[in-house]
């Protein structure tokens, strides 16, 4: 693969342009609000400088990186020449379908289309396009640059050239791809949310306060990050929603998400991107 686009300029959709730019792949970055895109390349540029500091690359390799990404706020002209579109959008089924079928319609028929949902059905998307047996989850951890983790997830009509092409891209890119069948929040957030969700809910019964919960799996489980702060930088509305994605996919409701999350949700308390959730920012 040389070209890639990315769909989206979010936290996501920036990482994970760095990261492939950073290994010599021609990126397009694709949003539709040109303002994303400056503040997308300024995030770029920012974290290209920590990696500087870091003695992890050079001036010349933050510039060579810069040098490989293109912006565009349309999609038609922003895939036309690509071997793989990666769609980090919002979480919302509806809007990734229509993306899907934006990146069908327009995209060279041997192109990869992939997305990095965390929790929608890679199945579903395929059936929105004209190629299912092309489409992939690629799930990248937050934030891309440092996490090694690429979560590979096959729909039903994945075939196994496109899985296998998917892996060896992310070993190029020094990323981990762990390969998982679709199933509502795979592996990574089916087993994490619940987690969180716990967490949730022993705050809420008043067992202990958020810094001591965290303490605890911090040091007790050796997790680098406690289950609430964690769910601050992922966002209070994400986890409630890949929860409810559980919650419905399974049909069971132990994934429902606790009252309590809803009701921060529904405050405004999304966590580190509103300035609070269950700690202040």
């Amino acid at each position: 693969m040389k070209k890639i686009a990315v769909i989206g300029a979010g936290t996501m959709g920036n990482g994970i342009a760095h990261v492939f730019a950073q290994y010599q792949l021609q990126v397009n970055l694709i949003d539709t609000s040109s303002v994303a895109l400056e503040k997308a390349l300024a995030n770029i540029a920012k974290n290209l400088d920590r990696q500087i500091n870091k003695g992890i690359i050079s001036n010349e390799d933050k510039t060579a990186t810069l040098q490989k990404i293109t912006c565009f706020t349309n999609i038609e002209l922003g895939v036309q020449d690509v071997d793989l579109i990666v769609e980090a959008a919002t979480e919302n089924s509806e809007v990734k379908k229509s993306i899907f079928q934006q990146m069908d319609q327009f995209a060279k028929p041997e192109c990869i289309l992939a997305s990095n949902t965390s929790s929608i059905s890679i199945t579903s998307l395929a059936n929105a396009t004209q190629r299912p047996n092309k489409v992939i989850g690629m799930h990248f951890m937050n934030p891309v640059p440092v996490m090694k983790l690429v979560e590979i997830i096959n729909g039903e009509a994945t075939d196994a050239e496109t899985t296998n092409t998917i892996v060896a891209l992310t070993e190029a890119i020094k990323k981990v791809p762990c390969v998982v069948k679709d199933a509502p929040g795979f592996i990574a957030n089916r087993i994490l949310m619940p987690m969180i969700n716990e967490a949730v809910y022993a705050f809420s019964e008043g067992i202990s306060d958020a810094n001591t919960i965290d303490t605890i799996m911090k040091f007790g489980m050796a997790h680098p990050m406690g289950p609430l702060q964690l769910a601050d930088y992922i966002g209070l509305d994400v986890c409630k929603n890949i929860l409810t994605i559980m919650q419905e996919g399974f049909n069971d409701t132990k994934y429902a998400p606790c009252p309590l999350l809803v009701e921060m949700v529904n405050a405004g308390k999304l966590g580190v991107k509103s300035g609070e959730g269950f700690y202040k920012y």
